[in-house]
């Protein structure tokens, strides 16, 4: 915008056009007077009153100024009536060919109204984004000085316009055939510009090498790119007889206006650009040159083909038609015999006036006829909308007996009278074509048709009774509560009509416009304002877009993607990401770049205590076998991994760190050559097609080495790599590749396998990966005047910001950018309450979180922010996202120019004190740690997890801090796993015995230093804490033994009736103790149920501690005879989570086989039925040698596959016992539920010690079946 006071001009354009134009040139709507005319609208002209005015100031008044040709308009200036308080504040610019069918110029697509004057003197001149190649202009003032009224003083700047156009009247083709055939080229370009009313026709037909086509073809107000492939060189017969549809774009291009076509060939890739809209396709090598013809308006083909649409010609005009610069109109013009053609070369304009509804207030009215007192009753008109339901005729009939309504719902056409006359169509009215809609009724027939012989018609008996003044109303009724005449129950109609006839006489809207003719109200007449919000579509990532007349909507089922235009993802950038969000090992979808462009992938994340680790699998991970062939030197194999090209090297770039197993086994198979040869194998690796390595897994890149070259440990200390001894025997070289700008292995070729003799296996593992450098990138300001600067954040239509910070203060800006007025910012208002703000144009607008917590906590919280053409949201942490609607029609462009501040502003003030991580804008994470380094004030990285992440860890497990995360100590527990969550498991048979001894307390060793595991017998316990999960069919059972030095013992076991039970066995001198307090209390619980209290009488401790035993009691001198019975037979079932206070029997003998603990009989580590599997890649399989004979060194090759029957028929067999179990376990609760409501806590009486529940007698034990029951204590 450009200003200019008193004469001085401060910046235009050259070539002003208004100064010079005669009278003639200027028309209004309406003029105050004629001294106000709109003759006197030039600027810095005082004649007359200084200026135009209309008669009254609203939105229905214009001022038309006629260029006498078609001019390139590069800019307009406005100024205010000389000497007066009259100006515009605000107005529309409308475009127009021929005077009709006005288009309206809008800013960045959507927003229409251009910024006016303050006082009448100032001229305020804008500069159009792009030029606009019209005849007329006609401005439309919106507002004006509140004091004053409309007054107006204009100029227009452009530059003279020259172009070739040619007529195509339907029947008319202009052909270009080159008259040598060239070589190939590069590049080829061909760009026309086009105006039609017609939605179809072909607009360009081209041929190529070997019969191959493109055909450019209007279809619906759509530009469709068909490609088509005529004879097959094998086959004297058509290949194809319609075409391949390579891409659609455009809409709405069927209306009166000229479009901008360019087909752009680069290589085998093609442009096609409509408009501002560009898409590339891939083409086949035979259309890398258009060597034989081309046509324009219609298919002209000497081949065998069929053409797509042939018998549909362009009806229209087109404009400067260039191909590689060669201008075919201008040479058809001069009969050249390169271009020949039926065509005309002026645009024969075709009139066609159009009315607007705009909004809930639109309607027009218009007269009835003599004729309808008759009976008689013709309507006829052409509409097209987005909307599904509208009105858009209605009236009256005579003496109120009744009213006619005909409108659209959910894409049917009703006419509702006495009775409703329902139209089902089989494309839908809303989908912005025109469609004709023809209401006839005569002698008591009425009928409806829909789109003539290719839509639809409706017939009923109904008469029609009208008067002369029965008015018509069409698209809605006037907003006056007191109008009788009109009354709509319905939805209002917006979109465009055009057509409308009245008893076959065809109805003058420049007669309504003039108020000559009926009335009107919030319409624009000569023109159609109907805007395709769908093309280009701002839905991204695949989202489906759907509009009404004034917004869109973005269907983002199935996408990966959420929010108005589906722009952020769904999911997590890493495993890392999923296992801080409490996730274990499982698939999950993995978006590596947010809202980026790349897909989001299902990847294995193995959740292991210490690392997350991604595994990307590729199409054979497993060892395979290759056998020696005189017929062939080499052996190849391509690897195709389950992610896409771009997925890995993402994935690759933002790990802290990659690995892939690289293993080879030979005999008589030589590898590297080493030291000196030609290598006989290699691998290509890395991004793209990879490079090739000579250097194998456990060495260095470049090394020419295997791992046990690195260590010096080959079998040949004169090579190294083990396989490059050549012996005849098996050997191997095996190792990690770690270097991640060689990974992932692409392809492996295996040399030395032609010799007699000669055999080899290889192994090529799946990608692994843990960390995520972008998770962890940290800053800490602890400064207020302290921040981080980066370049201008570019976020025009998209905008994502999305971050983690911790904080002790209130109150701070986490990020800020500033542009000539418009700005983005994000701050901690208060301790509860977050703000994401922004201007982009329309005046500032807020979102705010309130949160139910405190923020400045000092643990981490999550915010993310989006803004978009629709909307703005902002989420932080869990708590529901706020959101901000767009105003409709608005500036929708943010546009910034200074730097991007984080942590602060520019003015130093208001600056955030804490740390912010993971900053990513736009799914591209902000390198905060690198910037840190060298900002004062600033501190890279953040540590401080637990407080955050600690209650990740769970059973018992300790949080351990790390410089980049956490992880859970599980030493404590009896669990294991990433948050010590997996159960450790195992299973036993009757003669199996787990028994864990503890020390003397008084052994001559005491106060040496032992192993980790040594606790001795005589620490002061203040309670014992037993918690273990079983599997067990068997009752009665014992499930676990403590004894002491003093001959106490503590048994948990099943009775016969398969209850749980707790005995006790003390001395009279001694109690048991469970609490600190002289009454002990015992709490007992199994699974989620009820719990039992009870409590016992205590003034000793129970210590001396001997051992802790599981399964069989091997002695039991201290045990009576129905107990020690009991002992003797063991535990058949499965036990998982044994936990006897600090003490992890089952873990430690599983894990740590340094731990004091002896096992004897049967025993093995188990999933105990469970159908979950930490690692669905690791498989366990037992192989059987017998029969086949093999080198002790041989490798295994695919044993996996061989035993998928028995492993699928032990998952069959395991679903069935858990299913089995869970019935009968319900059935045990149910009961367990009922007794323990009628069951009376009754305190222990010490005669009772020796009295056990249960029966020793042996047929009591039941055999494993699956109808077993598993139990958490």
């Amino acid at each position: 915008m450009f200003h200019w006071k008193g004469g001085l001009l401060l910046s235009i354009e050259k070539c002003p056009l208004v100064a010079n134009l005669p009278p003639s040139s200027f028309r209004s709507s309406s003029q105050l007077t004629s001294s106000h005319g709109p003759v006197f609208a030039k600027v810095n002209r005082r004649e007359g009153a200084g200026g135009w005015s209309p008669l009254v100031s609203d939105r229905y008044q214009w001022l038309q100024v006629d260029l006498g040709r078609r001019t390139r308009i590069t800019a307009v200036a406005t100024q205010g009536r000389y000497g007066s308080s009259d100006w515009l504040t605000a107005y529309l610019l409308m475009f127009s060919d021929t005077g009709h069918n006005w288009k309206q110029h809008r800013q960045e697509d959507s927003f229409g109204a251009f910024p006016g004057n303050s006082n009448a003197d100032t001229v305020v001149q804008y500069k159009l984004k792009q030029p606009v190649i019209a005849r007329y202009l006609r401005l439309i003032p919106l507002d004006w000085n509140p004091t004053g009224r409309t007054g107006l003083r204009l100029e227009i700047y452009g530059c003279r316009y020259t172009s070739d156009v040619a007529n195509f009247d339907g029947s008319s083709s202009l052909v270009y055939r080159r008259s040598v055939r060239p070589s190939w080229t590069v590049m080829e370009v061909v760009s026309l510009k086009f105006k039609t009313l017609k939605n179809c026709g072909t607009l360009l037909h081209a041929e190529g090498n070997r019969h191959h086509s493109l055909t450019l073809v209007l279809e619906k107000g759509r530009l469709l790119l068909y490609h088509q492939r005529g004879i097959n060189k094998n086959e004297c017969k058509l290949s194809s007889s319609g075409g391949q549809l390579l891409v659609s774009v455009g809409s709405l291009l069927d209306d009166q206006h000229w479009h901008n076509v360019k087909l752009e060939r680069l290589s085998t890739h093609l442009n096609l650009t409509v408009d501002k809209n560009t898409h590339q396709v891939h083409i086949p090598c035979p259309l890398c040159n258009m060597d034989v013809l081309l046509s324009l308006g219609a298919v002209q083909s000497h081949g065998l083909q069929k053409p797509v649409l042939s018998h549909r010609n362009f009806h229209g005009c087109m404009e400067n038609l260039l191909y590689n610069e060669l201008n075919l109109i201008h040479l058809a013009k001069k009969n050249n015999h390169q271009a020949s053609g039926n065509v005309t070369f002026s645009c024969a304009e075709q009139v066609s006036v159009a009315v607007t509804f705009t909004d809930s207030q639109s309607f027009l009215q218009l007269p009835g006829l003599t004729s309808w007192s008759s009976g008689v009753v013709s309507v006829e008109l052409q509409f097209r909308t987005w909307n599904k339901a509208g009105l858009l005729l209605t009236f009256d009939l005579l003496q109120q007996e009744g009213t006619v309504w005909l409108y659209l719902t959910k894409q049917n056409l009703k006419n509702p009278l006495y009775v409703k006359v329902i139209m089902k169509m089989e494309t839908s009215l809303n989908d912005g074509q025109w469609h004709h809609v023809e209401l006839n009724s005569r002698q008591d027939h009425l009928s409806i048709t829909v789109d003539k012989d290719k839509g639809a018609t409706a017939h009923t008996s109904i008469p029609l009774p009208l008067t002369t003044d029965s008015p018509l109303f069409f698209g809605g009724c006037p907003v006056q509560e007191s109008s009788q005449e009109c009354k709509n129950p319905f939805e209002v109609f917006q979109g465009c009509m055009r057509l409308l006839t009245v008893d076959n006489q065809p109805v003058d809207l420049i007669k309504v416009q003039q108020r000559l003719l009926g009335n009107y109200s919030h319409l624009q007449i000569d023109m159609c304002g109907i805007i395709d919000r769908c093309s280009p579509s701002h839905c991204e990532h695949g989202g489906r877009c759907t509009q009404s007349w004034s917004t869109f909507h973005c269907n983002c089922s199935n996408s990966g993607y959420r929010g108005a235009t589906c722009h952020s993802s769904r999911y997590e950038k890493s495993c890392e990401a999923y296992k801080h969000k409490g996730n274990t090992s499982g698939h999950y979808h993995i978006d590596v770049d947010g809202s980026g462009p790349i897909k989001p992938q299902l990847i294995y994340c193995n959740m292991t205590e210490d690392m997350a680790w991604m595994v990307i699998q590729h199409n054979n991970t497993q060892l395979t076998r290759v056998r020696s062939s005189p017929e062939r030197n080499q052996e190849s194999a391509h690897f195709d991994y389950s992610s896409e090209e771009e997925q890995l090297v993402a994935i690759i770039s933002q790990s802290e760190h990659c690995e892939q197993e690289l293993s080879y086994h030979c005999k008589k198979s030589r590898l590297l050559n080493t030291p000196e040869g030609s290598p006989f194998t290699w691998w290509v690796g890395g991004p793209g097609p990879g490079e090739i390595q000579t250097y194998w897994g456990g060495a260095l890149p470049g090394s020419r080495q295997c791992a046990c070259g690195l260590q010096d440990s080959c079998l040949d200390s004169n090579h190294y790599c083990n396989c490059d001894a050549d012996y005849d025997q098996w050997a191997d070289d095996s190792g990690l590749l770690t270097h991640k700008e060689s990974l992932p292995i692409r392809s492996l070729v295996l040399g030395d396998i032609h010799r007699a003799g000669s055999e080899a296996a290889y192994r090529v593992g799946p990608l692994r990966c843990h960390g995520d450098k972008n998770f962890w990138n940290a800053a800490f300001f602890d400064k207020e005047t302290s921040y981080l600067h980066f370049p201008t954040f570019h976020g025009e239509l998209n905008a994502d910001i999305a971050f983690l910070f911790k904080t002790k203060s209130s109150s701070g800006v986490f990020l800020e950018n500033l542009g000539i007025k418009d700005f983005i910012r994000i701050e901690l208002s208060s301790a509860s309450q977050v703000v994401f703000s922004f201007d982009v144009g329309n005046g500032p607008l807020e979102v705010r979180v309130e949160t139910s917590i405190q923020l400045n906590d000092n643990r981490w919280h999550s915010v993310q922010a989006e803004r978009n053409v629709k909307e703005a949201s902002l989420r932080v942490d869990e708590f529901n996202a706020a959101t901000q609607e767009a105003p409709a029609d608005g500036h929708s462009h943010l546009q910034l120019n200074s730097q991007l501040f984080i942590g602060g502003t520019a003015s130093r003030q208001k600056g955030f004190l804490g740390c912010i991580r993971s900053l990513q804008l736009n799914g591209v994470t902000l390198d905060l740690e690198e910037r840190a380094k060298i900002t004062p004030g600033v501190r890279p990285g953040c540590p401080g997890h637990c407080s955050s992440y600690g209650s990740l860890c769970q059973n018992q497990g300790r949080c351990v801090e790390r410089v980049n995360g956490f992880s859970c100590d599980c030493d404590q527990s009896a669990y294991t796993g990433a948050f010590c969550h997996k159960e450790v498991s195992a299973s036993f048979q009757s003669s199996t015995s787990v028994a864990y001894n503890f020390k003397e307390p008084y052994g001559p060793n005491r106060n040496s230093s032992g192993s980790p595991f040594s606790i001795y017998s005589d620490m002061k316990l203040s309670g014992e804490n037993i918690s273990l999960s079983f599997r067990t069919s068997q009752s009665p059972a014992l499930l676990l033994y403590v004894n002491s030095f003093y001959r106490e013992y503590l048994a948990l076991l099943i009775n016969k009736q398969g209850e749980d039970t707790l005995g006790f066995f003390l001395p009279l001198h001694s109690v048991l103790s469970f609490t600190f307090t002289d009454v002990a209390y015992i709490i007992f619980q199994i699974d989620q149920n009820t719990r039992e209290d009870f409590s016992l009488t205590s003034d000793v401790e129970f210590s001396g501690i001997k051992s802790l035993i599981l399964g069989r009691v091997q002695e039991s001198d201290e045990l009576d005879a129905e107990l020690a019975s009991l002992a003797s037979l063991g535990f058949t079932g499965c036990l998982s989570g044994v936990c006897f206070n600090s003490i992890r029997p089952l873990k430690d003998a599983l894990l740590h086989p340094d731990s004091p603990v002896v096992v004897s009989g049967p025993f093995s580590q188990s999933s105990c039925g469970s159908s979950s599997v930490a690692n669905p890649y690791a498989t366990e399989s037992t192989h059987s040698l017998s029969g086949t004979k093999m080198d002790p060194g041989q490798p295994l090759v695919n044993a996996i596959r061989s035993d998928s029957a028995l492993i699928g028929g032990l998952i069959a067999v395991v679903i069935f016992v858990t299913v089995s179990a869970s019935a009968i376990l319900a059935r045990f609760l149910c009961s367990r539920k009922e007794t323990f409501r009628n069951q009376e806590v009754k305190a222990a009486q010490p005669e009772d010690g020796h009295e056990l529940p249960f029966s020793s007698q042996a047929d009591s034990l039941s055999a494993l079946s699956e109808n077993q029951k598993e139990y958490f204590i």
